[in-house]
């Protein structure tokens, strides 16, 4: 498995990923309009403006990705491992690499949303939940998720 800086061709592998890993790992969690929701907020344009804005990062194995990570200002996001490689230490490397470069930005912390299915592993990291929130997306639906930071100062995840 390769860890790496995202390139131009990745754009649409990214987006498959991160909408694939929605279907699996937040349907049923979350209610169908707020699956919906994540989806369009991840799009295409919304990878691009990642790549424009910060930092992204791809693992690759065999030549497919299996998971990403941005970093933009602060904040990391659109962290995403394929279902059949969670649990195996991907998103953990994913993490290691966001954080460090987190570190090399001169940054004390790192802000970051939690959904339903993650908080686990984010609080394992470290992630201190700060704050509930929820986004209301009609129908009496809501996508609830929680606002999170890690101190970097520790040198250490």
């Amino acid at each position: 498995m390769d860890l790496r800086a995202f390139e131009t061709s990745d754009a649409a592998p990214v987006r498959q990923l991160i909408h694939r890993t929605i279907d699996v790992c937040y349907t049923g969690v979350y209610p169908p309009r707020a699956v919906a929701f994540f989806k369009e907020y991840h799009s295409l344009d919304r990878v691009r403006e990642r790549v424009e804005a910060g930092e992204v990062i791809v693992v690759e194995s065999r030549g497919v990705i299996i998971a990403t990570g941005s970093l933009v200002a602060d904040e990391i996001s659109g962290v995403f491992v394929d279902p059949q490689f969670q649990r195996l230490g991907v998103g953990a490397r994913v993490m290691d690499r966001l954080e460090d470069m987190a570190r090399d930005a001169g940054l004390a912390a790192t802000q970051l949303s939690v959904s339903l299915p993650s908080r686990g592993f984010y609080e394992r990291r470290g992630y201190r939940v700060l704050e509930d929130r929820f986004i209301d997306v009609g129908e009496g639906e809501r996508l609830d998720y929680w606002a999170a930071e890690k101190s970097l100062g520790d040198g250490g995840s």
